[in-house]
Formats: C-alpha cells, sequence, structure tokens
C-alpha cells in the first residue's frame, strides 16, 4: 500500500476524515513536523504493527509496565503535586491521555524522535519568525541531538541501577533545579504560580481563565478559548459533576481548540470553590474531558488484562501509579454515552515547548539540550519504575538489556525522523 494511502486510511480510521484544511486539529498538525508527530500517536504504532520501524527484539523482554504512550519532549514539564493546591513543584511526565501498560522502549523510542523534531521546531521558528532577537538566537546543532540521545538513554540505566542500590524508590521525584540549568527559570515561573506565590493572581491557570476582578467570578469571556454553554447543558453537567468535586460548581465552560492529539474531543472547565465571596486561592478550575482509546490500543490490545478497563478509567489508573502522588481530583465518569476524565488543573502548570530547549545560549553552547533529555529520562524511569512497586525485575532487566541497544535506538529514531518529515509533507499536499 502506497504511503498516501496508508495516511488518508489513517486519518479516516482516527479523525473520521482525511487531511483537512478546515480541521483546527490538522491546522495545528500542519504547522511543523513536530505537531505532526503529536498529532498523530496511533501512526507510530500502526508503523510498529506494519513492520515500518522494527526495535531490538531484546528490548521487548523488559517486562511490560505503564507508560505514557504519547511520550514526547513537550509531555514533560511543571505541576503542583496533588493537583491545583498542591504545595510541592515537581518536574515530571505531564500528559497520560494516551497511558496505558505497554513497552517502555515505545516511549523512550517516541522520545529520540522527539529531538530531532524539536531542533527541526526551532529552526522553523526562527525561519519564519519576524523578531530579529528569535533569529539571532543559537540553535541547537543537528550533530548535537545523538550526544542528547545518549544521555537520555544512558541516565535512564543509570536511574535504574540507582534503584537496585536503594538510592531513590517510588517517592522519588525531581523537586529543583541548580541555577546553570536549562530548566531553572521555569522551574522558578512554577514556584510563582503556586498558592501564595508571587505570579498566582496573574500567571496561575485560575488567573489566566478566571476574571479574579469581580464577583461572582467567572471565565473570561474568550471567545478563542471558550464558549458559553447552552443553559439546559450547564444544569445538567453541572448537576452530573458536583459530587466529584469538593465544592460547588461556580461557572462552567466548554474549552476550545487545546492540546493537538486530543484537538477535536470536548472538553468543559469547571469553576471550583465557596458560593460566597471567599479569597481567589480556594477557587480551582477542574477538567472534564472526552477520552479516547489510548494510541497503542489500536495496534496492541492484548498486552495486559488492565487495557481492557474503558479508556478514562485506564488513564485515571495509569496516571495514579505513574504519579508520586496522584492529583486528589482525577476520576473518570460516564455522561451522555461518553467516557469522560475528570481532572484537576494544576495551578502552577509550566509546560516545555521545543524553543525553550532548543534556542538560546544555554540551550546550544552550555550543554542545555542535553540537560533536558538527561531530566526526561530519570522522571520517566521513575514513572515507568512506579508500574512495579513489589519488586525489582523492571529495573534489572533494563539493566541488562537497554545498553546494548542503544545504537541501534538512536539510529533508528532517525531513520523514523526522516519518515515523520515525509508524512507531514504529503500530509500537508493531501489536505482539502
Amino acid at each position: 500500500m502506497s504511503r498516501e494511502k496508508v495516511l488518508s486510511k489513517y486519518f479516516k480510521r482516527h479523525d473520521g476524515c482525511e487531511p483537512s484544511s478546515t480541521l483546527a486539529k490538522h491546522e495545528k498538525m500542519a504547522s511543523s513536523p513536530f505537531h505532526f508527530f503529536r498529532g498523530s500517536a496511533p501512526l507510530m504504532y500502526q508503523d510498529i504493527f506494519d513492520g515500518e520501524i522494527v526495535l531490538p527484539e531484546d528490548a521487548y523482554e523488559i517486562p511490560v509496565t505503564t507508560i505514557m504512550g504519547d511520550c514526547h519532549a513537550s509531555n514533560f514539564g511543571f505541576l503542583s503535586e496533588e493537583g491545583s493546591h498542591g504545595e510541592t513543584l515537581v518536574f515530571t511526565p505531564n500528559d497520560f491521555d494516551d497511558a496505558c501498560v505497554g513497552h517502555a522502549v515505545w516511549d523512550m523510542f517516541r522520545f529520540l524522535v522527539s529531538l530531532h523534531l524539536a531542533q527541526q521546531a526551532g529552526q522553523l521558528l526562527q525561519a519564519r519568525s519576524e523578531d530579529l532577537t528569535i533569529r539571532q538566537k543559537p540553535l541547537v546543532y543537528a550533530s548535537d541531538i545523538p550526544e542528547a540521545q545518549k544521555r537520555f538513554l544512558t541516565h535512564y540505566v543509570l536511574t535504574c541501577e540507582a534503584s537496585l542500590r536503594g538510592e531513590n524508590n517510588s517517592q522519588s521525584a525531581i523537586t529543583q533545579f541548580d541555577q546553570d540549568h536549562i530548566l531553572h527559570k521555569r522551574w522558578q515561573k512554577g514556584l510563582q504560580r503556586l498558592v501564595g506565590g508571587s505570579a498566582f493572581n496573574l500567571k496561575s491557570s485560575l488567573a489566566k481563565s478566571v476574571d479574579l476582578t469581580t464577583w461572582p467570578l467567572r471565565f473570561k469571556a474568550d471567545p478563542q478559548k471558550f464558549e458559553p454553554i447552552h443553559s439546559d447543558i450547564k444544569t445538567n453537567l453541572i448537576e452530573q459533576f458536583r459530587p466529584y468535586v469538593d465544592d460547588e460548581i461556580i461557572d462552567c465552560v466548554e474549552r476550545l481548540d487545546a492540546g493537538t492529539g486530543s484537538n477535536n474531543l470536548k472538553r468543559y472547565y469547571l469553576l471550583v470553590g465557596p458560593r460566597d465571596h471567599s479569597p481567589a486561592e480556594l477557587y480551582h478550575i477542574v477538567e472534564v474531558k472526552q477520552q479516547n482509546l489510548a494510541a497503542p490500543l489500536h495496534y496492541f490490545s492484548d498486552l495486559s488484562p488492565m487495557n481492557r478497563l474503558n479508556q478514562a478509567h485506564l488513564t485515571v489508573n495509569c496516571q495514579r501509579k505513574m504519579q508520586r502522588r496522584p492529583d486528589l481530583i482525577i476520576d473518570d465518569a460516564l455522561w451522555q454515552g461518553i467516557h469522560w476524565l475528570v481532572r484537576s488543573r494544576h495551578h502552577a502548570r509550566v509546560g516545555i515547548d521545543p524553543e525553550h530547549i532548543v534556542l538560546g545560549k544555554r540551550a546550544a553552547q552550555k550543554q542545555g539540550f542535553q540537560q533536558y533529555a538527561q531530566s526526561c529520562a530519570q522522571v520517566l524511569a521513575y514513572a515507568h519504575m512506579r508500574g512495579d512497586r513489589r519488586s525489582m525485575s523492571f529495573q534489572q532487566a533494563c539493566i541488562d538489556k537497554l545498553p546494548t541497544l542503544f545504537d541501534s535506538l538512536i539510529e533508528q529514531a532517525a531513520k523514523y525522523t526522516d519518515q515523520v518529515n515525509a508524512d507531514w509533507q504529503l500530509f500537508k499536499s493531501l489536505r482539502k
């Protein structure tokens, strides 16, 4: 089958249409190979299933565990543990929409590919930008990518070795960064957005979405982000989800144009807090999001009985396992015949875009790109290791199998990057 037919068939199955110039999700995906990769996670698993990607057999001898499913450079970041009002900021995987029980090498391979695509995204940003400051920033070279990939794989194994020595455990996390680390400034931003932080009333998730200057509090009138809900649906939504939250639902809206892979799925924001006029710190946002089948499970459905759970319930279970201290509000619900994920929107959430790790002196000239890969490896290993808290068999298998596979994984990631770039160009040409 030609690649054109493969892509057309893929998008009909997963997005309900051929590549489109009017679908918001496809508009995002057309902007760069990195966004195409983000928006088409199941395609990689189709290519593994079809033999287009051939990963080392030894990697499949590592016990299955809870995986992210859509592991890439922008699905790591800072958030407050235990949800909106948590007091500890951690660097961690931050997207579990495609989480399931699967092979750890899938997460590793997908991250390796994303490092190539992040560097290319930086190139594209510079080429398109009219901002001279951005265009003059040093850019990570393509030749720097293998070193970052090697650092990622090496540190993943070192984290497993440290686990066997008792130097980390299921309660380990990265909670701070030195001043010379590429993530130091973004860590500081996160700290300022915590409840009580200096930027809470300006930069927290609550402040960005809610007008804190008026009473009663309401979501901001922002037609690019929010759409009012019809009164009947609003009443039903509040009635349905009030038992899931710890206070009153003060307001609710439909969230528009959020995410990339899940851009075409319905999601609602609930403003939760006291009914009386209370300080802003007592309020928070809860997201109710339509949930898709995890990306790997379209092609690999029999790796674990746990994967037979409905998609929202599976996300809840996997997130609870992979996080050190899971959100206090995380649940699943059946509403209008659809499975929904109910979860906190963290006040202090700080994401990572490609330009944060590939542009600038720290990224390009002071090993910042490599630092980032190393930190992601550490927290990914923590998340994977939490899949089995009874034994060290996962860690031991990683130590035994992975070191001899580094070169093969890096080589395969470079080849698949070329395929992603070719698919992106083809995808753009097929949009109607």
